[in-house]
This record gives C-alpha cells, sequence and structure tokens, in this order.
C-alpha cells in the first residue's frame, strides 16, 4: 500500500476567481478540397454535429468537423499528404473494424496483480483509429467498433489502481479515452452518459486531485509530463462533458499551475537565440518527447474551443517545441543547471541536479511534431524551421502501435499526417486547390502580445519516410523511491521550407476559424 492515503478529488481554490464561457463555439470554414468539388464529396458522416446549445462545440477536442471533413476530401481526392497518412492508419492492426475489447473492472499499472494496463491503452488506440478512419471513409463498421469497444469499458471499469502510476493511467488513458469517444459521441448506440460516467468517476478525479496534491509529494518531485497528462485529460473530460470548472482547472494550471508542467516551468529559460530551453531535456529524450507532445495535445484541444494556449506568453510552447526539435535533430542547445527537491511532504526528502541536456538518438521519434508544425507554420504563419524539418523528417506519422510495443509508443493518438494537415494540396494529378478560408482568428490569451495568424501562410506535414525508430521513454515508477515514501523516483540556423528539406510538396496552411462568444477582444482571463 502507499503510504500517502489518495485524497479526494477537490477543485482548485482558483476556480472561483472565473468561469471560462462555457459558450466558446467553432465557426470553420474553408474545408480543403483536392480538386474542384473534392468538398462536396466528403461522405456525411464527417459534417460538423450541432453544437450542445449550452456547451462547447463538438466534435472539438483534437479534431473538429471541419478537420474530419477536410481529411475524407483530401483522401478521396487521392491528395498529398492525405493519403499517405491515410495509408499508416488502414495498415495498423489497431485500426480495423471487428476489434475484440478486453474491459476490466479494475485498472493497475505501476504495482497491483495483474499489471493490465496494457489491454486499456490497446483497446483506447483502436477506438479511436476506428473513429478516425469511419469520418475519412464514410463506412460504419468502423464506427460501430468504436463503439462497441468504448461501450464495453463503460460497462465494466470502475477503478485505477497501482503505484503512483496510476496517475500516468489516468491522464493518458482518460484524453486518449475522451478523444475515441468524441468521434463518435452522436453515433446510434454509443452509451455516452455511461462513457462521460466512467470519464468523471474513474479518469477526471485522479488527474484533478494530482494537480492540486501532487499524490502528496513536494511539488517538484514529479517531473513535468505528469502535471501535462494531468491536464491533458481534466481538460479533455471538461470538453467531452461540457463542464467549464474542469476546463478552467486545466487552462488555469497550464498558465499559473505550481507544478512543473505549468509553461514557464517546463520552459523555464528563454535563451537569445529565441530557442525556450525544455526541463525535461536534463532527463532524457524520451521524456522530452513525451512532454512536448503532451502539451502540444493540450494546446490543440483548447486551441478548438476558442482558448489560445499555443500563443500564450508570448508563443512560450513555440520556444519550447523548437529547442527540443533542434536538440533532437542532434544539434546543440544550452541547458541552465537546476537542482529539483523531491520527497514527501513531512516525509523523506532529497533532491536531483540536472546540469546539462542529456544525450540524444536523432533517430527516435514520436508522432507529436505534425500537429505542432501545423499550427505554428500554418495556422500561425510563423517561422519555425526546427519544427518544419523535424516535421517533415518524420512524416507519414504513424499511431499506437507504429513506435513499439511498450506503453511509451502508445502515449499519443498520432497520424498527424493525415489529421493536421491543413490548407493547399496537391492531387494525385499534380493539380492543387487553395484553401478558401477567410475569417477572424481567435483573440489571444496571452498577457504580451502573442504574433498575429497570417492569413494566407505555408507549412504542414508531407509524406516522407516514417522515423525510424520509437521512443522508449516513458514515466514510470519503476526505480522506486526510498521505501519510507512510496513515492515515483522521477530521476535519472534557419531551414527552408518543407519541399527544400524533403523534395515533396509542402503545403498551405488553412486558417482554423473560431470566435469566442462573450469575450471582448483582449480574450481570456489571465
Amino acid at each position: 500500500m502507499h503510504p500517502h492515503p489518495h485524497p479526494q478529488p477537490t477543485s482548485d481554490r482558483r476556480l472561483g476567481r472565473r468561469r471560462i464561457s462555457r459558450r466558446g463555439l467553432l465557426r470553420a470554414a474553408g474545408v480543403v478540397a483536392g480538386a474542384a468539388g473534392v468538398a462536396a464529396a466528403a461522405p456525411a458522416s464527417a459534417a460538423t454535429a450541432a453544437p450542445a446549445p449550452a456547451g462547447y462545440a463538438h466534435p472539438g477536442l483534437l479534431h473538429t468537423g471541419a478537420d474530419l471533413a477536410r481529411m475524407a476530401a483530401g483522401v478521396k481526392a487521392g491528395a498529398a499528404p492525405y493519403t499517405a497518412g491515410y495509408a499508416r492508419l488502414t495498415a495498423n492492426r489497431h485500426a480495423q473494424s471487428g476489434w475484440t475489447a478486453d474491459p476490466q473492472t479494475t485498472v493497475y499499472r505501476g504495482s497491483g496483480s495483474p499489471q493490465n494496463y496494457a489491454v486499456l491503452y490497446n483497446d483506447l488506440h483502436a477506438a479511436y483509429q476506428n473513429g478516425l478512419r469511419f469520418h475519412v471513409s464514410g463506412e460504419g463498421a468502423y464506427a460501430d467498433t468504436a463503439v462497441t469497444v468504448l461501450n464495453a469499458w463503460s460497462a465494466k471499469l470502475t477503478s485505477l489502481a497501482g503505484s503512483a502510476d496510476r496517475f500516468l493511467a489516468a491522464g493518458l488513458y482518460g484524453y486518449q479515452a475522451a478523444n475515441a469517444a468524441e468521434l463518435v459521441r452522436d453515433h446510434p448506440g454509443f452509451e455516452r452518459e455511461r462513457f462521460r460516467t466512467m470519464l468523471t468517476t474513474v479518469f477526471s478525479p485522479l488527474s484533478e486531485s494530482f494537480l492540486v496534491r501532487h499524490n502528496g509529494a513536494v511539488v517538484t518531485n514529479y517531473w513535468p509530463n505528469w502535471d501535462l497528462a494531468a491536464m491533458a485529460c481534466v481538460l479533455a473530460t471538461g470538453i467531452f462533458c461540457d463542464d467549464g470548472a474542469k476546463v478552467e482547472q486545466a487552462v488555469e494550471y497550464f498558465k499559473n499551475g505550481s507544478g512543473l508542467g505549468a509553461v514557464r516551468k517546463a520552459v523555464p529559460v528563454v535563451h537569445a537565440d529565441g530557442l525556450g530551453e525544455w526541463l525535461e531535456a536534463g532527463r532524457d529524450q524520451g521524456h522530452a518527447l513525451l512532454g512536448v507532445g503532451l502539451m502540444g495535445t493540450v494546446c490543440e484541444m483548447a486551441w478548438n474551443q476558442g482558448i489560445d494556449l499555443y500563443g500564450y506568453d508570448d508563443s512560450r510552447f513555440l520556444k519550447g517545441a523548437q529547442y527540443v526539435a533542434k536538440w533532437s535533430l542532434g544539434g546543440d542547445v544550452a541547458y541552465t543547471a537546476n537542482t529539483r527537491a523531491k520527497g514527501a511532504v513531512g516525509g523523506w526528502s532529497g533532491s536531483e541536479t540536472a546540469s546539462r541536456a542529456a544525450g540524444v538518438d536523432p533517430a527516435m521519434t514520436r508522432p507529436v511534431w505534425a500537429m505542432i508544425a501545423n499550427h505554428y507554420t500554418g495556422r500561425r504563419g510563423l517561422s519555425a524551421p526546427y519544427l518544419t524539418r523535424i516535421a517533415a523528417r518524420t512524416a507519414p506519422e504513424g499511431g499506437g502501435g507504429d513506435y513499439g510495443p511498450n506503453s511509451g509508443g502508445y502515449d499519443q493518438l498520432g497520424f498527424g499526417t493525415l489529421a493536421f494537415s491543413g490548407g493547399r494540396v496537391t492531387t494525385s494529378a499534380g493539380g492543387s486547390a487553395p484553401a478558401t478560408s477567410s475569417a477572424p482568428s481567435p483573440a489571444s490569451s496571452s498577457p504580451s502580445p502573442s504574433p498575429s495568424p497570417s492569413a494566407s501562410s505555408s507549412g504542414a506535414a508531407t509524406g516522407g519516410s516514417a522515423g525510424a525508430s520509437a521512443s522508449t521513454g516513458h514515466d514510470s515508477a519503476e526505480a522506486a523511491a526510498p521505501k519510507s515514501g512510496g513515492l515515483a523516483s522521477t530521476g535519472s540556423t534557419d531551414l527552408a521550407a518543407w519541399t527544400a528539406t524533403t523534395g515533396l510538396t509542402a503545403l498551405a496552411g488553412g486558417l482554423l476559424l473560431l470566435r469566442r462568444r462573450g469575450r471582448g477582444a483582449r480574450g481570456e482571463e489571465r
């Protein structure tokens, strides 16, 4: 047993100060076509669902209705890079209709009998991949499979248990479960209310509690990705369930949280070259890639509800992502030595110093880059040479099951080349069709000015060769802390456009058009 009883979830005391509007409704236009008339040919299943009458835009986690229609249109047209991205999806064993779920009453991670969390993440990736394949192909068998898998779990799962790793299970698999369910939330037979109950009683409470109490540890005991996984779960649950308090908790923590996952702590130093030092680079490459992927996931889900965390604090995440991209490509980066306090509140204590960026394997990758590169270079029209280079190098991105058998290969949902390529596409016949969007962009929530979106800017993922190997880094409590504590031991140049680095077609990024209701021009709370 863990010496620190897991506390019941409570609301962040800051939640009473202000509430995020629950009507941040998406206004999307300019769905991409490949050849003339492609947009009209998208399957009806990819159409935007009617928004909830008093909630958030749906679908509206990692993918909006306009995103799903754009993917379907691009694939139907035989357009690059959608066809390469879709080929990776259809080749994945999880993306096949008829996948059989194996739901459990209790999922254990880190300790317990048995450690069975692999069953959960494999089933969730199958549900997500089948849901995505349904929206692109219009074939109902894939939606039916996703619904069957998700219904099986919501009918049986009652708890997450184990060591401190149970918080990772809640965060990682909670945000993934919500995203899979969002793809079929209105499909016949989906038990949405029962699934909502599972999210709000099994997954989100652990993540909410972690952000407040950090499992009874001193606040710096856990590296950034523990907080980021929890934020992703709370935010995804809040949006799926139209719960403004949960959305507020995640957004407020991203900006001002006490733990290392808050953006100014995860990226504590911005150097003169404009790169933002990623704290976890002092740990290892796998965990740094995990953290960047999770922060991108949080930013993307928020963006799709009109909340600009990508641009917060003068696009601080961009600076951090550029740093990790350059470092992962083998470039030299600065690192400021830091010492973290570790241990339990009122119990054992210690410290750990990271003095330099760890070594890297340039072949190591995760499917995280297309989403981030598309936002900053496509939607926003900003220069991000290291992001564009690494996104091109790792395209077309796969998903769970394509990056090794261990849990680290399932931490991101992936398929970014298919899902996050926007704007101009090139057809198989060599023609092209421009994006047709023209509407205001969301107001930035930054307290300092953020770059304005570009009305027509280039950059997105291209179809290239897949990354050579999987990242194996993922958080774990396997290296045990002192027995008296029981907490997880957490130690241990401008480039040309994407065509120049890959020889393939660059894509013009379209604007994602968002409008927040009930907000003035200055946007959100700080």
